[in-house]
Parts: C-alpha cells; structure tokens; sequence
C-alpha cells in the first residue's frame, strides 16, 4: 500500500542550550541570569562573576581568558558579543596600565584629578601661602588651566581682596579631604633648629642635636618656617600578614594597584648589619624622604616604590656598599629584614629605580631642596662656605672633555664636581660643571644657587683656593654682598720680618699659635682695598691669605683659611668609604656642539713656535761664545769675526725668519674654535642625571654619619681619632629586632670593649629622645646595645 516513506530519527539528538548559557569553547561556559554573569570552566570551575552592567569586570575576565590562553580572541569575542579589536584592545590597555585601565573609555577619565593627592595638598599650601597659579603650574610643570580647575574643585573662592582663600585649611580639614590621611591624627613634625648666627660674626662648630617630636598641629595663625611643619606621609596597607612573605602585595604591584610596599617586621636574633638603622633619626632631620616625596612624587606602580628606593640607596651607602652591582655580594632576605621587606631589591632591580629618576631630570631640585633643609637646621654653620673642585677622571672609551688632574699633574679626561662644604666640613650640595669649567667661572653659578637658600642680605664669607684667584671677579662677589677668603696669587713683595708677631687663641676647641703679619693692600691697580695677612714659617716661608673680612682677628683668619684642608680630607674619605669616583652608567648625552675649546691648529703651531725659539737661543748662544772667545790678533775687527762666523750667522738669520713666519702664521689662525669644527658635529659628553643623583644619596648619608660622630662627641674621649670608624662599627654590626604594635626595637651587640659600647648605649639614649619613625610606618624606633652578660629577651 502505497504511503508516506517513514523519516529517520537523527542518531545523535543534541540538546538545545538552556537560556543564558553561552558557550564559549569545548572547556568554558558563560551563564548569565539574574543580573550576573558567571563565568564556569571544567568540573564546574568558576573562573569570574560579576555584574552583567559592570564593564571593567567584564574586560578583566575576557583578558584572563586570552592572557592564559584558554580562549583565543576569536571564541572571546563571539561568546562576549565584541569584536576581536575591542579584545585586543583591553588586552593593551591591561599591559600598559593594569586593571585600572580597563574598561573605560578613550582619553583622561572624566572627573578624575590630574593631580595625584600629594600635589593637591601642596597646591592647598601653596595657595594659603599666596602663590598664585602661574607659579604653582611652573612648580608642578603642568597647564595653568590644570591648576585652576583644581583649585576651583578643591573649594577656592575669589575674596575681595583679590586673594583666593579656602575655609577650614586646618590639618584636619585636609586629612579629611584626603582618604589617604584618614587613618592618621593630624600631627606636625617640629625639628629644632639652632639660630641663626650674626652673618658679622664668624661662625663655630654647632652642637649638633637630633630632635624629633610629634606634636598637635600647630596655631594657623602663628607663623612658622615653611618646612617646619612636614606633610606626613600616608601610611601603605598591606595585603600580606606575614613579613617574610609578600605575594600579595607583589601582585598588587604587578597589576598597577600599589605604589610602595608596606614596611613589615619581625622579630629577630642577630639581623645581620641591623645597626644601620641607628642612622635613621638623623636621616629623618635630612629631610631627604619628604624631599624626594614632594620633588618627584612617585615613580609609578612598583612594589620597590619611592620611599622603598631611598631608604635601600641610603642605607646601602651607610652600609658601605658602594655600588648597586656590590648588591650581588650580600643576602636579600638579611638586607630585607632591615628594610621592612621579604627580600631587598636586586641590582638589575636598582639600576632600573635609578633610570627611572633619572629620566625625571629633577636631581638639581632634589639637591636644593635639600640644601636648604640642611639650612634651616644648620643654619649657624653657614658663616664660612668652603668651595673647591674635584676630578673624577674617566677611563673610557668615550672622548669627553679633559680636566687637569693635580695629583697626577697631568691632563685627562674628567668630569669636575664642584662641593661646598660648611664650616664644619659637612657637605652642602654639589654642582657638576660643565665641560670642567674653572673655579672663576663657576664662582658665579655656586654662589647664585647659595643665595637660593641663603637669602640677602646675610652676608657669607667663601673660602677658596688659588684657582679662584680673581681680582676683577672679587670686587664683583663683594658687591653682591660676599666675603673673600682665599691665598693670594702671583708674585709679591716679601713682607719684613719686623712685622711679624706671634698670635696665639683658643678657637672652636682648639689651641692655634701662627706668626701672623697683617697689613692693607690694593688689588686692581688701587681700585680694590682688601686685608691681607701673612703667615711666617718656621722654615721663613711667607704664606700671603687674602680677604675682606676686617671684623675678624688676623689669627681667626689664617685659622679659617688652613681650615680648607678639611675638604680635602672629605674628598679622600668620601672617595674611599663612599667610593664617590664611581661611575654608575656609561650613558652619554649630546653637548653643546658651539661650545668654544683651544684650536688644536693654534697649540699646534705655538708648540713649533717654541721650538724655533729654543733653536735660536742656542744660536744665539753659541754666537755669544764664540764673540767671548775669539783671538783679537786673528781677528781684530768685526767684519773679520763675522766673516769667520759666516755659516752660524746665517743659521740665526734662518732662525729669526723661521720665528717671524710662524708668529704670522699663528695670527691668522683663531685661539678658540666652536668644539664641533674639531670632534665633529656629534659632540656627547657623560650623562650627569643619576651620578649626580647618587652624589646626593652618598652627601646625606655622610652628614648622617656626621651628625651621629657629633652626637656621640660628649660621650667618647677619642672622637676626633676614632669617632666615624666607631660610628661604623655600630653601624655595621649585627643587632636584635622586637617588634610591637606601636615601637620597632633595635637592640645592638656588644662592642669590642666596654667603654665602646657604653658609648653607643648612650648615643642610643640621644636617638631614642628623637622619637623618630621607620619611613613608611607608625613604629617609633627604639635604640639600646645588649648586655653581654645576658642576651636581650626578643618580643
């Protein structure tokens, strides 16, 4: 019978996907319901869920798919509903700047600040100090605009004065604009300072104190110094609970969301080198953290941030550890119990932190700022600022400008530095110059920068060496208003010996005894008055000392000036502790290619020049003898001699003319050329930017060490023999950590014998009177030295 042919049931019967499942490969799944979207993996594995209305949440789990390759672009886009460009392009995002750049559109998020909190707090001070915003914009290097849209959101308001004034700018107000202060009473840092000293008055050795004290914030309505009150730093949570393990907080790190790692201790026996942390009061006093914190904020997302980098530098160079590639010879989990963390930053790590600051070019700010901290603590040690060169030779490849070394008494090529130093002999700040540029040329540039935290009309006494020897340039540095110490140049009549006289005085501690003569002298031909004062040696040497200080005795003079050798013995110590000669990079940077240096063709021709000279002196000579000796009954006339001497007559003729046609030659050729015309168009001279970047780690770390040598003075005899070689014993040796909730306590062992350790015991009195801080952390530190009877107990 014929009918309908039956149909064939399909064999295998798939069934259709239940609603709001996605499937996105053979292994992963995407439901979504309810308002959330889950995404599951084999075995039910939950991979991410979120919000089908929250963007961001939904671009990190398309980048961890891809990112860990268990879904191509592709399968991404089609189960997701996006294009393959829009997974690329969270993909991007996510590389250059983490989860935070994820989903969000093109361009500056809407509503966001340009200014990170810092910034705004420092613009709120600025402002209240009456900084306009032109000025605050050049302070920040941002847009004018930027910085009026800021203020205008932070809540400022035109007065009609014509001033901007902000309601409530108290420490609390502005901790509760910033939720990074929220977890800290508003407190002021107040350091004391020593007055400052009559600038007509020579100025003596400081005593130096350390004092450090958390005090409530102070009246608004008094004024105090702009740095006496030091923004506080926020305080950096952690993710990790234990010290010794922070994966957390590098993972943070790694995905963009933490700036710094959190300082973590804990308690220890015996932390290798833990002694250091003795240096962190006077760190504190340096103002290098808030410094480097205000001048270049923040060196981006890392978990070795900013603060992190200073304090390793820093106690790295306390450390003697004179170089990042030196890091490689020491453990870094026993250097990163010191630091608070699992483990210190490795070298390739540091050398990475330094490129980094360096590529800011803010090192010159950094060195001002700190130089007018060291000011405003020290500022009676500023009466006699000691200004000299130093060399550091290059043994490159590179052809670099030469630089006349002294000790070696010979040209190579160098980079000068040139260091000022107080009175004391600490160092101030430092300036490279610029193709070795000589001290009367770069006396203007360092006496400009020292009027930049030593404001007129104070005047300051500078004492140099002969290389300064500038009559013309002196009547100017007077007029500025600068005193001149220095020895004076060239020749110069001997002074008689019935003006001498014996002086003898007690200055800064010290018995001096010199012969002195003093007397007035003018320079410039009488247009320049000045004092000199003449140093007679035992051995009748006149040493003649120049100056225009007339309020001082003439004993306190030559004191002052012989005083100069301590610089000297700064470089030799700072170069052999601190290995200040070091390079750290072997970058270079283009010069200035119009820059003028001596025409190689000039020298050239004055060195044949004297040659010829030379050749015909000896003629000359030659002639002159054999005039003396000649046999009158030979030749009783001239023309006779001259007749006899025909040949040596003509070689000086042929001499004069050789002389006379180089002296022509040379004139037509120019003394200097533009440095281009004779190394080629690309002229490159050393990088400065991070050498002079840890030119200033290494100057704070050796004032630190000062200031500690200073403290310990009324509590060691030998301090002037043994005084920094026992400050870096303590520093170095080995020590004791308790940590509690509100103090970090550092117990150091025993010295080599008691007289030592009582001592530091007392220097560790001084320091805990400070009531200093780790950097990054609420834990006042606590200093002490164990009994070596009996083992200090460990928390």
């Amino acid at each position: 019978m014929a009918g309908t042919p039956p149909v064939q049931a399909p064999l295998l019967q798939v069934p259709a996907p239940p609603a709001g499942l996605v499937v996105i490969n053979s292994r992963w799944r995407l439901r979504v319901g309810d308002g959330v979207a889950v995404v599951v993996g084999p075995g039910g594995m939950p991979l991410g869920h979120y919000a089908v209305d929250d963007r961001t949440a939904e671009a990190q789990v398309i980048v961890s798919l891809v990112e860990i390759g268990w879904a191509t672009q592709s399968e991404v886009a089609a189960a997701f509903g996006c294009s393959s460009r829009t997974v690329r392009r969270y993909l991007h995002r996510y590389e250059s700047g983490g989860l935070a750049a994820l989903g969000r559109s093109s361009g500056y998020p809407k509503g966001r600040s340009r200014l990170k909190p810092a910034r705004e707090r420092l613009v709120t001070r600025l402002k209240a100090e009456g900084t306009s915003n032109r000025a605050i914009a050049t302070k920040l290097g941002v847009d004018e605009k930027a910085v009026r849209k800021l203020v205008r959101r932070l809540g400022w308001s035109a007065s009609s004065e014509g001033q901007l004034s902000l309601p409530g700018t108290s420490a609390m107000s502005l901790a509760a604009a910033d939720p990074n202060l929220s977890a800290h009473a508003p407190e002021a840092i107040a350091i004391d300072r020593a007055p400052a000293a009559d600038p007509n008055l020579s100025a003596h050795a400081p005593e130096a104190a350390i004092a450090i004290d958390r005090a409530p914030a102070a009246d608004p309505n008094v004024s105090t110094h702009p740095r006496a009150e030091i923004e506080l730093e926020p305080i950096p949570l952690s993710l990790d609970s234990d010290p010794a393990d922070r994966r957390f907080d590098r993972l943070l790190a790694c995905l963009g969301l933490l700036d710094d790692a959190a300082p973590m201790f804990s308690s220890g026996r015996s932390i290798p080198r833990a002694g250091v942390l003795l240096a962190l009061p006077a760190l504190h006093v340096s103002g290098v953290f808030d410094s480097a914190r205000e001048v270049y904020g923040s060196i981006g997302p890392a978990f070795y941030g900013l603060r992190t980098t200073f304090v390793a530098l820093l106690l790295m160079a306390l450390l003697r550890i004179k170089r990042p590639e030196a890091l490689k010879e020491h453990s870094p989990p026993d250097l990163g119990r010191i630091l608070g963390l699992d483990r210190a930053p490795e070298v390739k790590t540091l050398r990475r932190k330094l490129t980094r600051l360096a590529a800011s070019g803010r090192s010159r700010d950094l060195g001002r700022a700190l130089a007018a901290q060291r000011a405003a603590v020290r500022g009676d040690a500023l009466g006699f600022l000691y200004i000299d060169g130093h060399v550091r030779v290059y043994h490159g490849q590179r052809r670099i400008p030469k630089a006349h070394v002294t000790q070696m008494r010979i040209a190579l090529p160098a980079t000068t530095d040139y260091w000022i130093n107080d009175v004391n002999g600490d160092p101030l700040f430092v300036i490279t110059a610029n193709a070795n540029a000589g001290l009367v040329a770069m006396l203007p540039v360092v006496l400009g920068e020292v009027r930049r935290f030593v404001p007129a009309p104070r005047r300051i006494t500078i004492v140099f060496d002969r290389g300064g020897w500038s009559p013309k340039l002196f009547k100017t540095l007077i007029a500025d208003g600068f005193d001149i110490l220095t020895y004076r140049k060239g020749k110069k009549p001997r002074v008689p010996r019935r003006f001498f006289t014996d002086h003898e005085a007690d200055i800064d501690g010290r018995a001096i005894a010199y012969t002195l003569a003093d007397q007035n002298v003018r320079l410039l031909r009488g247009k320049l008055p000045v004092r000199q004062v003449t140093r007679l040696s035992t051995d009748g040497h006149q040493t003649a000392i120049v100056t225009s200080r007339r309020d001082l005795s003439a004993i306190e003079v030559a004191y002052r000036m012989f005083e100069r050798w301590q610089q000297e013995n700064f470089f030799k110590y700072i170069g052999e502790e601190y290995a200040i000669d070091a390079l750290v990079d072997y970058q270079v940077e283009p010069d200035d290619p119009t820059r003028e240096v001596p025409n190689p063709v000039w020298n050239a021709l004055t060195a044949e020049l004297q040659k010829a000279r030379l050749e015909l002196e000896h003629l000359q000579a030659h002639y002159g003898v054999e005039a003396l000796t000649n046999v009158e009954q030979l030749r009783r006339s001239m023309r006779g001699f001259k007749i006899a001497n025909a040949d040596l007559g003509d070689d000086i003729l042929r001499a004069i003319k050789t002389c006379v046609d180089l002296e022509a030659k040379r004139a037509k050729v120019p003394k200097r050329v533009p440095i281009e015309r004779v190394a080629g168009p690309d002229v490159i001279k050393l990088a400065t930017e991070r050498k002079h970047l840890t030119n200033l780690i290494k100057m704070v770390a050796y004032q630190a060490e000062s200031d500690l040598v200073a403290l310990l003075a009324p509590h060691y005899a030998r301090i002037d023999e043994e005084g920094r070689t026992l400050i870096q014993t303590a520093l170095s040796s080995a020590a004791d950590i308790a940590v509690t909730d509100s103090e970090l306590r550092v117990t150091l062992a025993p010295l080599s014998s008691a007289h030592r350790s009582q001592a530091i015991a007392k220097l560790c009195q001084d320091l805990n009177a400070a009531n200093a801080v780790f950097p990054g952390t609420k834990l006042r530190l606590r200093y002490a030295v164990s009994d070596p009877a009996q083992p200090a107990p460990v928390d």
